[in-house]
């Protein structure tokens, strides 16, 4: 999938949650349901990567790691606080990047990738990116795989509670 394709699947979502906001509450609300789908979606992603395989896949089985269930996490930022769910693997070797262990405030990683990505950069690019900006190590697959779930969530969420589309704000400023 290509960020054009990407791009306007997120605006068209984003036009259609829009139609049901009546308060800058319910933006509010609907944003906090957005970054926890994102943020539990792109930790799926790393935990994928990290494994090797999908969840349930039969690759999987007897490979020495698999998942472990999750833990409660809850993270405070400006927009409050939202409690997550943490994934697990069987020998403790996973290492979260989107929302490290003991991380209690958010980094805002994912919006980082996302936002790259909306801008048209390539999943190595934001890799190299963030290794120059940050000096961590994200592989361009595990930034494909952040993206490709977080779009994934937002659609399962979208048909879940009957809405079929994403907010988006514009907003332009000129100086003179």
């Amino acid at each position: 999938m290509d960020s054009m394709q990407d791009e306007k699947k997120i605006e068209a979502l984003a036009k259609e949650l829009a139609k049901g906001l009546k308060a800058e509450k319910d933006l509010s609300t609907l944003s906090r349901a957005l970054l926890k789908l994102s943020v539990e979606a792109a930790l799926g992603g790393e935990m994928e990567e990290s494994l090797g395989y999908e969840p349930y896949a039969s690759t999987g089985r007897n490979s020495g790691n698999s998942r472990n269930g999750y833990s409660r996490k809850r993270l405070k930022g400006d927009f409050g606080e939202i409690g997550i769910a943490t994934l697990r693997d069987r020998k403790g070797s996973f290492e979260p990047q989107v929302v490290k262990k003991g991380q209690t405030r958010f980094t805002e990683f994912d919006d980082q990738i996302l936002a790259l990505f909306a801008r048209g950069m390539t999943s190595r690019d934001i890799a190299a990116a963030f290794k120059e900006m940050y000096g961590a190590e994200v592989s361009h697959t595990l930034i494909s795989r952040v993206t490709d779930a977080v779009i994934n969530e937002v659609q399962a969420w979208q048909v879940k509670h009957g809405v079929q589309s994403v907010p988006s704000i514009c907003i332009s400023c000129y100086f003179s």
